[in-house]
């Protein structure tokens, strides 16, 4: 039941050939950079794997070939969420998780539920669930925010709840959330810019986006950090700022695909109601990664 949440996890993104479909080859590729990079975990089938556009055969082949191609060199976290608390129990009670570490659960999105809805939900997947469970709080996407006060409550009443990864970019509410969380339970950075002060703060790493083209950078920077050799760990965070800035202006995974193509990753596709990144924002990612190779 144990798992250390200490460090970079790489949200995957999910590679398309140029017919629009997975690429396994790239898949396996990106894997490679991201473990010789020395991030610590990855996150196989979170929201930047465009996981809503992937049909249940392409999950399943996806789910499948990441645990099968890692080959335990690293733990895995599977992305398990919804909007349908019973569905998703159904889910997690129907799916072979003995190839992953944890669960990460994104908060119900477009039903906008309470508070006490929010709660309820995790009690349940809680409850469901064999692994250590995250919470995904990105209001962003979802439209809903987890309250401090409810993640708190989460944390003391739910041993396997481990950690959130907070996406809120709500610098009160986290550092509300670390003041007076458990020792047991984690934040962990969800928006690649704030890692550095979330961590000054006292949180325990990042689940990543940039990470899935700068692996090295970003794990060299969260460990800095979490040493506290600020100075170093700083350098990194400015270094990597404005490309972390740039991969996010016009939709996610659509910069950071962007970014691979130009490392010879994988091809710059992603899925409708997603779209390819304008050309001037391409230029400019491609410059960024000539510059920092």
């Amino acid at each position: 039941m144990n798992f250390n949440t200490k460090g970079t996890g790489v949200a995957l993104v999910t590679p398309f050939d140029k017919r629009g479909n997975v690429d396994f080859s790239a898949l396996g590729r990106l894997i490679d950079h991201c473990i010789n990079g020395g991030i610590d975990y990855l996150v196989c089938l979170g929201t930047t794997s465009e996981y809503p556009t992937l049909t249940e055969k392409e999950t399943f082949a996806v789910r499948d070939y990441i645990v099968e191609y890692v080959d335990k060199r690293v733990p895995i976290v599977l992305g398990v969420g919804g909007n349908n608390t019973k569905e998703l129990v159904t889910r997690i009670n129907h799916t072979d998780l003995s190839g992953f570490a944890a669960i990460l659960s994104v908060s119900p999105y477009y039903n906008k539920p309470s508070q006490k809805g929010l709660y309820t939900h995790y009690n349940y997947i809680a409850a469901a669930s064999p692994l250590p469970v995250i919470i995904y709080n990105v209001p962003g996407r979802t439209g809903v925010n987890i309250s401090a006060e409810t993640t708190l409550k989460l944390a003391e009443d739910f041993k396997n709840i481990i950690g959130i990864k907070e996406a809120s970019g709500n610098m009160l509410q986290c550092m509300e959330i670390l003041r007076c969380k458990p020792d047991r339970f984690s934040l962990i950075s969800g928006e690649d810019a704030l890692t550095y002060p979330l961590i000054a703060c006292g949180a325990n790493g990042v689940i990543s986006v940039t990470a899935n083209a700068y692996p090295n950078m970003v794990s060299t920077m969260v460990n800095q950090a979490l040493k506290g050799s600020n100075k170093k760990a700083l350098v990194l965070h400015n270094t990597l700022l404005p490309f972390t800035n740039a991969i996010f202006e016009e939709g996610n995974p659509s910069g950071v695909k962007a970014a691979l193509e130009s490392m010879g990753i994988c091809d710059n596709i992603v899925r409708l109601p997603l779209s390819n990144v304008s050309r001037a924002l391409y230029n400019r990612l491609q410059s960024y990664v000539k510059e920092h190779k």
